[in-house]
């Protein structure tokens, strides 16, 4: 049995998808694993230093301003 030049083609077409899937979903794997470990971190942290996650990333402004806009009313609240 020999192989035609198009069954060449679809199989490396095939293989070529196949490591391509693999390579995803091992990159996906290592996104969640480090975005969970990230949670987790800061998580700790705001327990040992008491600052939120919000203020550890430099976000903390916008999320006291929310919280200021939103107990006194203001006009030009978002």
């Amino acid at each position: 049995m020999t192989n035609t030049p198009a069954s060449d083609k679809w199989l490396q077409e095939r293989t070529t998808e196949r490591i391509h899937m693999d390579q995803l979903k091992r990159a996906e794997l290592f996104n969640g694993r480090a975005a969970m470990l990230g949670l987790v971190i800061g998580v700790v942290v705001e327990g040992l230093t008491g600052f939120g996650i919000a203020h550890q990333i430099g976000l903390g402004a916008v999320v006291d301003g929310y919280a200021t806009c939103r107990t006194q009313f203001l006009p030009f609240c978002f």
